[in-house]
């Protein structure tokens, strides 16, 4: 049995999240889909992590298994020739039988794109936040960065998840502007059920001046939902890359 890698990326503008799920659009299934006509086989495919309706990847990391002698250089061309064009397979190789795309994770990396002009974009409007009062990325900055280290992040969990611990390592984050667009950037080894969107929206409570930068820590500390800021829409999140060592 062979084990492949792939490296996704996608638009998940129209689609229901990446986990199958009756009666929506799922990015899983329909990439199992085209793997059964390419080879013949019904195959589990699995991911990094779930990302939830609407938000982007691009560079999701899944596996999958066949018996299929097909080139794996090949199997990039084969499967996008059969995929809706908001999916793309960018790469594909073999890798060990013990590979597992969700458990050998070491870390991932999300970012939120916001754009932060006053009338928003009309060609980036399903792939950014528009936001158009002033954000102080600055200050967002100095909030972030009370987030590095390993935390119980209750705080930024949406209610729902089936995580047992609240608690993950966060490696490296910040906030850039570039022009009018802000960018809030997460590394970490395992993100909870809404948590980036969560910190988002708590960043830009920081950014009006809702909120003090050293607010953040108080929040994180306080192990309570109803103390951060709103869930920002799925729309700017992107999961942009998964280490594996």
């Amino acid at each position: 049995m062979r084990n492949i890698k792939i490296i996704i990326e996608y638009d998940g503008k129209d689609w229901g999240g990446w986990q199958k799920q009756p009666n929506k659009l799922n990015i899983q299934g329909e990439i199992e889909r085209a793997i059964e006509e390419i080879t013949g086989e019904k195959v589990q495919l699995i991911a990094s992590g779930r990302t939830d309706a609407g938000v982007h990847a691009l560079a999701q990391v899944a596996n999958f298994k066949i018996e299929k002698d097909i080139p794996v250089e090949k199997i990039p061309y084969a499967l996008n020739s059969k995929l809706k064009k908001s999916i793309r397979i960018i790469s594909a190789e073999e890798v060990d039988e013990k590979f597992h795309s969700r458990y050998t994770c070491k870390r991932k990396t999300y970012k939120y794109i916001i754009n932060n002009s006053l009338q928003g974009t009309a060609i980036y409007r399903n792939l950014q936040y528009h936001f158009p009062e002033k954000l102080d990325e600055e200050k967002m900055n100095e909030g972030i960065k009370y987030l590095i280290g390993e935390h119980d992040f209750k705080s930024f969990k949406a209610s729902g998840t089936s995580s047992k611990s609240s608690v993950r390592i966060i490696y490296n984050a910040n906030v850039k502007r570039e022009g009018e667009i802000v960018t809030i950037e997460l590394t970490g080894n395992g993100f909870l059920y809404n948590m980036v969107r969560i910190i988002a929206g708590t960043l830009v409570d920081v950014g009006i001046g809702k909120i003090k930068p050293e607010d953040v820590k108080t929040i994180l500390e306080a192990k309570d939902r109803l103390k951060a800021g709103k869930t920002l829409p799925p729309t700017g999140l992107y999961l942009v890359d998964v280490k594996y060592e």
